[in-house]
């Protein structure tokens, strides 16, 4: 029978180790993220261009329709809705990447980071909760016209 030793630079690399396996779950966290921001990104757009559509039908008639107006303003609360979901998303994916930052950080400098990590981590799902709830207000005032029967 014979006695290994652990030298070091095995102890160093099961630390590693075990941080990539920690950052994991935030990793999955940061794609799905990811993929909230191209969806809000998409419908931004898509507010962006039906605005100048309905802003050059304004420019264009001798009076001002109230339908098309109202229609604007409906728009510009979307927008405005849209960027705020698109900003705490942003935030969120933003606090996510400082969680797997201090795991790794934590890790080499063998500090207890685990205060920081659990602030990151409840301020990332509180903006997600945020950007969530902006993106659902959206989407109802998007379908409100469809429930009135107007186009």
């Amino acid at each position: 029978m014979t006695l290994q030793l652990q030298t070091p630079g095995d102890a160093a690399i099961s630390v590693v180790a075990h941080v990539i396996q920690l950052s994991v779950a935030p990793v999955f966290l940061l794609s799905g993220v990811g993929t909230i921001l191209v969806v809000l990104t998409s419908r931004l757009s898509r507010i962006v261009d039906r605005t100048r559509s309905l802003e050059q039908q304004v420019a264009a008639a001798a009076a001002s329709s109230e339908t098309l107006n109202d229609h604007l303003d409906t728009l510009h609360r979307r927008a405005h809705l849209i960027n705020w979901a698109l900003t705490l998303a942003t935030l969120c994916a933003l606090l996510i990447c400082g969680v797997i930052g201090v795991l790794f950080i934590g890790a080499f400098f063998r500090i207890n980071a685990s205060q920081i990590i659990a602030v990151f981590f409840v301020v990332g799902m509180a903006a997600l909760v945020g950007a969530l709830l902006n993106f659902l207000r959206e989407i109802f005032l998007a379908t409100r016209g469809l429930r009135r029967g107007r186009p």
